[in-house]
């Protein structure tokens, strides 16, 4: 087999684990075998701890994160070190196997890189520069500052959980006005939290979210020069402030947290690109799916699961693991009840590549990546702002979603379903046929 720092092509076991959703990735020869959450497997949202009886067999296990770094800036928080249940052989750094997660999977060659999250291990933003195969860091932040913590900080003020719930923070602002000036919080060390200045919380909302835009755009012009950019990091999440990045081939590989630099550790170590065929790399669930009893079930009840084929990996249902409804249906406030979440967040329309630019306008991707502008009536599907994040559903994209959205426009000339996480607020989504089953009888929702 040779050296473990060797060229030889082996099984590569990339691992993330310790700070929030941790998973593992499997690669062979550039093939990229198998990829989880643990939180799927568990049924603990963002499960943070590997499980050794979860993982497959390997020749070399790989760290996302240098863990002496992490603990490092952890002692200068005053917080203990970090704990771990699987020892890698070899780590390396944080915001690395982050760009290499995104370099791997995308179709570019040369391009900037540009990672940005709460906290790495004494970074807390990086930026790099892949040129000739050759990848160098150009720009780092440094902890305390931070301008995904400051999100977080002002996520948990308004009595979100950070590091997960930002998202709803998201979709918030877009009810309120930008009234307070964020800026200061780039300065602040806000790991312990904040206290927020007085207004509607609408406002806040938009207030962090133009703070964060703000930043986004700022570094992109001031370390980003190529024309093609990949995004990674949590924040890379924030599809709002994506749609408003100009002049840039943007790649976001569709988990660019820390789950998804899994697969950037084992990426990293092999320093080549991945076949990357989509995200549909978790547990398989091999049953047949009749596309016309879907849109039957749909026409007739308006809404309905589907668990069929490999789970996504990364936080977005694509189909694979999804709940979806009519959006032509006054159904968004029904929907979110099964879902048990607050009734002011929107969904998300998938829609056949085809039919995209009849329906809407501005970036888009497969990956529900931006937010578009709509040009059509559906308002189950519609944010309060007038835009949608939508999923381009290409004829390639491995899920059993095209064909039920396919089948559907052939019975009722629209081309778009309502799609959604299989999952209730504070829960991960349904991994297996158990959980799906489980899901059906808990909450009278028929799962295909």
């Amino acid at each position: 087999m040779g050296s473990i720092y060797g060229t030889v092509e082996m099984r590569i076991l990339g691992i993330s684990e310790g700070s929030h959703d941790a998973a593992w990735t499997l690669i062979e020869d550039g093939e990229i075998l198998e990829a989880h959450h643990v939180e799927r497997h568990s049924q603990v949202k963002n499960d943070k701890w590997l499980k050794k009886d979860l993982l497959p067999d390997a020749d070399i296990i790989i760290g996302h994160e240098k863990r002496n770094r992490v603990d490092f800036r952890r002692q200068i928080a005053g917080q203990p070190d970090r704990a771990r249940n699987i020892d890698p052989h070899i780590e390396y750094g944080h915001y690395e196997t982050h760009a290499w997660a995104g370099w791997a999977t995308s179709t570019f060659e040369d391009c900037d890189i540009l990672c940005i999250d709460a906290i790495g291990e004494i970074e807390s933003a990086s930026c790099f520069e892949m040129r000739g195969g050759l990848m160098r860091k150009t720009w780092m932040l440094s902890y305390p500052d931070s301008i995904g913590l400051a999100y977080s900080a002002v996520t948990q003020a308004l009595g979100y959980k950070p590091m997960e719930e930002e998202y709803i923070v998201m979709g918030l602002a877009a009810y309120g006005e930008p009234t307070i000036d964020f800026d200061y919080l780039l300065q602040t060390n806000c790991h312990t939290g904040i206290s927020l200045p007085a207004g509607r919380p609408e406002d806040i909302a938009a207030s962090i979210q133009a703070f964060y835009e703000k930043q986004l755009l700022s570094n992109i012009n001031k370390y980003c020069k190529h024309e093609n950019l990949i995004l990674m990091g949590g924040c890379a999440l924030n599809c709002v402030a994506n749609s408003k990045i100009k002049d840039k081939n943007i790649w976001i590989m569709p988990n660019p947290g820390d789950a998804g630099s899994s697969l950037g550790a084992a990426a990293r170590h092999r320093k080549k690109k991945l076949n990357w065929k989509g995200p549909y790399l978790g547990t398989n669930i091999d049953s047949k799916i009749n596309a016309s009893e879907v849109v039957r079930y749909i026409l007739e009840h308006g809404v309905c699961g589907v668990a069929n084929g490999r789970a996504e990996f990364g936080p977005r249902a694509l189909g694979n693991r999804s709940l979806i409804a009519d959006p032509r249906l006054d159904i968004k406030d029904s929907v979110n009840d099964i879902k048990k979440r607050q009734r002011f967040r929107p969904f998300a329309p998938a829609i056949l590549e085809e039919f995209y630019d009849e329906y809407y306008e501005g970036p888009v991707s497969e990956y529900m990546q931006f937010v578009s502008i709509a040009k059509h009536d559906h308002k189950s599907v519609i944010h309060v702002d007038g835009t949608s994040r939508v999923q381009l559903v290409k004829k390639d994209c491995g899920s059993i979603l095209r064909t039920i959205l396919e089948e559907w426009y052939e019975k009722t000339g629209c081309p778009m379903l309502l799609n959604t996480s299989l999952n209730i607020k504070g829960m991960p989504m349904v991994d297996n046929l158990t959980d799906a089953l489980k899901f059906e009888e808990t909450y009278g929702v028929k799962v295909f």
